[in-house]
This record gives structure tokens, sequence and C-alpha cells, in this order.
């Protein structure tokens, strides 16, 4: 087999296309949720703190130096509230997948609780045709 025709039905699996729609669906949904901590959640806690941008909360190691209204070394600093807004994107996204997760576990355990109607074995329902045949001789 070419490799070419390998390729192709490598590609054309299910599985494979079904984890290339997860992953750009999972994209799509990480960026609305970074839309959703730095626009909506973030400034209003901000506020709530005293007015404080996340963005600009940095522990300065070094201060940039400048001559002449040029930067010739750029200063260097930890930058702790991109952090906490990461951090804060995460727990949503950990949080939407969790609910996810269980919803879909509760519905596999409602479908696995659903009674199963019994199947027989050709010995247990000849069995129970003698069983039948003696009741109705007595």
């Amino acid at each position: 087999m070419s490799l070419l025709s390998e390729f192709k039905q490598f590609a054309v699996k299910g599985n494979v296309i079904d984890l290339a729609v997860g992953i750009i669906i999972g994209a799509a949904f990480g960026k609305i949720v970074t839309s959703l901590v730095n626009d909506i959640l973030m400034p209003p806690i901000g506020l709530a703190i005293g007015g404080i941008d996340f963005k600009s909360l940095k522990y300065v190691l070094s201060e940039p130096v400048i001559q002449g209204g040029k930067v010739i070394t750029e200063g260097a600093s930890i930058n702790y509230g991109n952090f906490i807004q990461s951090l804060v994107d995460f727990l949503i996204i950990a949080l939407a997948i969790f609910a996810l997760v269980k919803a879909i576990n509760t519905m596999k355990r409602k479908e696995e609780a659903a009674p199963a109607t019994p199947t027989f074995t050709k010995e247990e329902l000849l069995l129970t045709d003698i069983r039948d045949i003696l009741k109705s001789r007595s």
C-alpha cells in the first residue's frame, strides 16, 4: 500500500475528523473564555479591589535603561497579573469541562440503570416449558 493511500485511509477515518472538530471547537471555546475573563470578569473584580488593572500587576526586577528618549535595555519584571488572569481562564475552562463530563456520565448511568430485557438460553426455556407442563398436570 502506498504512503498516499495509507494517509488517505487514516485521514478519512471518523475518529480523526472528530478529533479535528474537537480541537477547533476547543480553540474557539478558549478564545471565548479568555474574552469573558479579560473583558467581563476581571474589570469588575479589579474595580472592587480598588481600581486595579490586573494586566498591569507586576514585580519589577530591573527598570528599563532609557537614553535620549530611546529604550536601550528593556526592563525585567514578573507579570503576576497576567498569571492571575490565566489562572481564572483555566478555572473557568476546567469547570466547564467538569460540568460536561459530569453530564455525560449521568446520561451513561441512566442508560446502564435501565432494566434490560432478560434473555434466556434454550435450556432455560425448555425447563420453563417443563415446569409449566408439570403445573398443568397437578
